[in-house]
């Protein structure tokens, strides 16, 4: 008989209790704090930017308390559902300065990770085409290029970051996606200043005609 069985058996349900109940804390703030940050994106979509902050601060405050619930449980807290929390306030919170031209938060300002904070600067990319689109579909063609620029430098960053997928989470994929997002909208965006530019020389050339009408009239008049 091991005369200390019941002690190691005992040993191993406390801190596996300890375990289950900090994984049951932290899970639900991770899927809260995902709820913020994707209100917090159509806030911005929105351009309701005092909403978005209100809610990226509730966001912040969630992914801290996980932070607290798991500092003794590190195979909890890179188990995922940690991660997939940071990449959505990354997401939220650089779409947010991407779209105000802002300077972009350093990880040690959002307190994330650097895989996280990656691969949701590449996720912001696909918000900014959204709102770039936004803003074709209005009219406002004023800061479409520059959103551009921004979606090209983002692209030039990730494709310099080449590590194995278990060191990056995945951003490959990410970057991949990335870039068909750029061309698209490098596309899109050709096709609408074309078009505008069109329109506008058509006008031009309507408000002439317009002008030299009466006088095209008058030499009609006298031969």
């Amino acid at each position: 008989m091991i005369e200390n069985i019941d002690t190691i058996g005992k040993l191993a349900i406390e801190h596996l209790t300890l375990k289950h109940a900090a994984r049951e804390r932290a899970l639900p703030k991770s899927r809260a704090a995902i709820r913020y940050c994707a209100n917090s994106i159509r806030a911005t979509h929105r351009q309701e930017f005092e909403s978005a902050r209100q809610l990226q601060a509730q966001a912040a405050a969630l992914l801290q308390e996980m932070n607290d619930d798991l500092c003794d449980h590190q195979d909890i807290y890179y188990a995922g559902f940690v991660q997939d929390a940071q990449k959505e306030y990354a997401e939220a919170i650089l779409f947010t300065a991407l779209v105000q031209g802002h300077e972009l938060p350093t990880t040690e300002a959002l307190n994330i990770g650097w895989p996280s904070y990656l691969n949701g600067l590449a996720e912001a990319v696909g918000e900014l085409r959204r709102y770039l689109l936004d803003q074709l579909r209005r009219g406002s063609f004023e800061r479409c290029e520059d959103f551009l620029s921004s979606m090209d430098d983002i692209y030039a960053l990730l494709i310099t970051v080449d590590f194995p997928d278990a060191v990056t989470g995945g951003l490959r994929r990410s970057t991949d996606s990335t870039r068909s997002i750029l061309e698209k909208t490098r596309g899109d965006l050709t096709t609408a200043l074309s078009q505008a530019q069109l329109e506008r020389s058509l006008q031009e050339l309507h408000s002439a005609l317009a002008r030299y009408a009466p006088f095209i009239a008058q030499q009609d008049e006298s031969k």
